[in-house]
């Protein structure tokens, strides 16, 4: 009896589509790696100096944001961004769960980031905004999709949350520290459908000179309520650039309920590509 066909379903098409976009995704050359922390100290020294303009930004409604670190780093990483959503009237919270090392800061099945977005919701009274930096992204994203029941949006920055895992400057060391293997069938099916919207407005800023991740790996899928938003700015910068602040500061700053895309304005505009 001859072999019988059969035809890929629409879903393992799509599946198997990706799977061959995210091999051809590659990471960053090592130039841009290794120009990370001059750039970031060029990006912090004009944010000192942008600070006047970067108070123009729209103001805030005083509700609760809580802002994640990225990998290997803690809350000490993120306090400019802190203190400037705090400027910008915000009641700012750090994640307060040490260094980000992935599932040994936020619990096997993220139950104690959950547990962190429960007490600040109920300590204010307010849905919670997510701002996560790297993999601090990731992880914010992560929590969205699992209950968004406490959560306003999500925004995350140079967030390597599809795509290749592997494709990255510190793969060695993010296995190394965390015990994850990126080549591991766990790893590939966390990435494999991070790419899908939200259930809560989410934005996923990123940067094509971005040393340490492959920018391809920031993208989230466009959707009604999902953006993303490309700016000039090294990895590590992401949390010490004025244009990546003012685009947080305008996305924070969206009355609940009446998200609209991101539109390029204000003296940050020419950062916007």
């Amino acid at each position: 009896m001859g072999a019988v066909l059969k035809m890929a379903s629409p879903q393992d098409q799509a599946g198997s589509a990706r799977n061959r976009a995210a091999q051809a995704i590659r990471r960053p050359l090592i130039g841009w790696a290794m120009l990370e922390p001059l750039r970031c100290l060029i990006e912090s020294g004009s944010l000192a100096a942008s600070y006047p303009l970067l108070t123009t930004a729209p103001r805030g409604d005083g509700h609760p944001v809580m802002v994640l670190p990225g990998f290997a780093t803690s809350d000490l990483m993120t306090t400019a961004l802190r203190q400037y959503l705090a400027l910008m009237g915000y009641q700012v919270f750090p994640w307060e769960l040490g260094w980000n090392l992935d599932q040994h800061s936020v619990g096997e099945n993220g139950e104690h980031i959950a547990r962190r977005i429960e007490d600040i919701a109920q300590a204010t009274g307010s849905a919670v905004s997510l701002v996560g930096w790297s993999l601090g992204g990731v992880i914010a994203r992560e929590a969205a999709r699992r209950d968004h029941s406490g959560l306003r949006q999500v925004i995350a920055l140079a967030s390597p949350f599809t795509g290749d895992p592997a494709a990255t400057s510190i793969s060695g060391i993010y296995e190394w520290l965390t015990g994850n293997h990126l080549a591991s069938e766990a790893v590939r099916d966390r990435y494999t459908e991070s790419h899908r919207p939200l259930p809560v407005p989410s934005t996923a800023i990123y940067s094509k000179s971005d040393g340490i991740t492959a920018w391809q790996n920031c993208l989230g899928e466009m959707g009604p309520q999902a953006e993303n938003i490309e700016v000039h700015a090294s990895h590590f910068g992401m949390v010490a650039n004025p244009a990546v602040f003012w685009a947080v500061a305008d996305r924070l700053a969206q009355p609940e309920g009446d998200w609209r895309p991101f539109v390029p304005s204000g003296p940050f505009a020419a950062f916007f590509p």
